[in-house]
C-alpha cells in the first residue's frame, strides 16, 4: 500500500519516487569539496516541521526535520502577498483604432491583456497599429496583476493550476510578471472566491510552479534585486531575484558522493522521476552543481522535504531535495562546489538520500549525462 501511495503521489508532485533496492557501483562519484560553512543550531529551526507532517497526508511515513539557514526565514511571495480574485469579465468583441491609440491604451480600456489582443490579431512586437484598423478583442477573465503578486498566489486565488495559466497566456522565460499586466484566467467564470479558495487548498506545489510562478511581480520600471552573498541577508519576498544571464564554465559537478539508487525517467510501475536519487549518510554536505543564484530554499513541497533550487543561467536550473539542513537562502549567489545543504531523509525519502534534478527551461534533463567528476 505504501509503495502504491508513493507512486500515486509521484504523478501528482513530479518528484516523489518509491524505494527500489539495489544500485549500480558504476555511478559512485568523487568526494565533494569540504564543507566551507559549518552548520549552526538556530532558533526557530523547528518551525514548519509539524506543518510538513500534516501536508504529507502520510502519517505512517515520518517526515524528518528541516533546519533552515536563518532564524527568521522570509515567507515565500505566494504566502506573503495574497491575491484577491477580482478578475474582470470581458465579452468577445472588436475595436476600431482611433488616432493616437496604442495597443496598450486599447488593452487598458478593454480590460484585456495586451498580449492577448496581439495574439488574436497576429501582431508582432513592437505591435504597430494604424488609425481605422479594426482589432478583435478576445473575451475571458482577466486578472490585473499588482506589485508583489506571484503567479502561484494568483492561481490559488482562482483555484486554477498555475501551469494552465502559463499555457493560456503563453508565458515564457524568465516568467516574471509586471504590475499592470493583465493575464487570462482559464476555466469557468462562475466560481466564487470562497469556492476557489477551497479548491486551491487542495493544490500542491511542484518544482515547475516555483520556477515559473514563484517570483513577485515587478512594479513599473523596477529591476530585479541583485543577489546577496550571505544566507543571513535574506531578500524580502517582495523582491524579484535576478537569475544569471549565462551558465558559468566548468560544467556541472556531482552534488554528493554516493550511490545512484533511482535513475532518471519512468520506473517499472510507470512512476516518473524527474531526477536521480543518490543514497548518502545523513548530514552529508550537498554542494552546488554550478555557479548560480538560489531561487528557493524551504520545505514547501512535501514530497521533497528540505529543498534548494538554483538558477544557473542559460535556462539551466538544479534541484536538491530531502535535505535536513539548508545553508543558503533565496536570492543568495553560490559557487560551484559550495556547500548549500546537509542531506537527510525529509519529505517522502525512503532512506537517507538526495533527490537531484537538472532542468533546461521547464524540461527535466537526465543529470547523469551532464555531470562531471571534477
Amino acid at each position: 500500500m505504501r509503495r502504491a501511495a508513493a507512486a500515486m503521489m509521484a504523478v501528482a508532485l513530479g518528484g516523489c519516487i518509491p524505494r527500489v533496492d539495489g544500485g549500480d557501483a558504476r555511478y559512485a562519484t568523487a568526494a565533494p569539496p569540504p564543507v566551507t560553512e559549518q552548520p549552526r543550531d538556530l532558533p526557530g529551526a523547528d518551525e514548519g516541521a509539524d506543518e510538513q507532517v500534516a501536508d504529507s497526508e502520510s502519517p505512517d511515513r515520518p517526515v524528518g526535520r528541516v533546519d533552515l539557514a536563518t532564524s527568521a526565514p522570509a515567507r515565500p511571495a505566494w504566502e506573503a502577498r495574497p491575491v484577491a480574485a477580482d478578475a474582470r469579465e470581458v465579452a468577445d468583441g472588436s475595436v476600431v483604432v482611433a488616432p493616437g491609440d496604442t495597443l496598450r491604451r486599447i488593452a487598458d480600456r478593454a480590460g484585456v491583456g495586451l498580449e492577448a489582443i496581439a495574439r488574436a490579431n497576429d501582431l508582432q512586437p513592437p505591435f504597430t497599429i494604424r488609425a481605422g484598423q479594426r482589432l478583435a478583442v478576445p473575451g475571458g477573465r482577466y486578472h490585473l496583476v499588482r506589485s508583489g503578486e506571484s503567479g502561484i498566489a494568483i492561481a490559488r486565488a482562482y483555484g486554477v493550476e498555475w501551469s494552465r495559466i502559463v499555457s493560456a497566456n503563453q508565458l515564457a522565460e524568465p516568467y516574471v510578471l509586471r504590475a499592470g499586466q493583465r493575464i487570462a484566467i482559464p476555466g469557468p467564470a462562475a466560481a466564487a472566491a470562497s469556492r476557489a479558495a477551497e479548491r486551491a487548498a487542495a493544490f500542491r506545489l511542484d518544482v515547475d510552479d516555483i520556477l515559473t510562478g514563484g517570483e513577485p511581480a515587478l512594479a513599473a520600471n523596477q529591476a530585479p534585486a541583485r543577489p546577496t552573498k550571505r544566507p543571513t541577508r535574506t531578500l524580502p519576498p517582495s523582491a524579484a531575484v535576478a537569475p544569471p544571464v549565462r551558465l558559468a564554465g566548468g560544467g556541472f559537478v556531482w552534488p554528493v558522493d554516493g550511490q545512484v539508487v533511482k535513475r532518471f525517467g519512468r520506473g517499472a510501475s510507470g512512476e516518473r522521476n524527474d531526477g536521480i536519487k543518490i543514497a548518502v549518510p545523513v548530514s552529508t554536505p550537498v554542494v552546488a552543481t554550478a555557479d548560480g543564484v538560489v531561487a528557493y530554499a524551504g520545505d514547501g513541497i512535501a514530497a521533497l522535504g528540505g529543498l534548494v533550487i538554483i538558477k544557473h543561467g542559460g535556462g539551466w536550473t538544479s534541484v536538491y531535495g530531502h535535505a535536513s539542513k539548508l545553508l543558503v537562502s533565496r536570492g543568495q549567489s553560490v559557487k560551484r562546489g559550495q556547500t548549500i545543504a546537509l542531506s537527510g531523509d525529509t519529505g517522502f525519502a525512503d532512506r537517507p538520500e538526495v533527490h537531484f534534478e537538472l532542468r533546461r527551461g521547464r524540461t527535466p534533463v537526465d543529470p547523469q549525462g551532464q555531470l562531471s567528476r571534477s
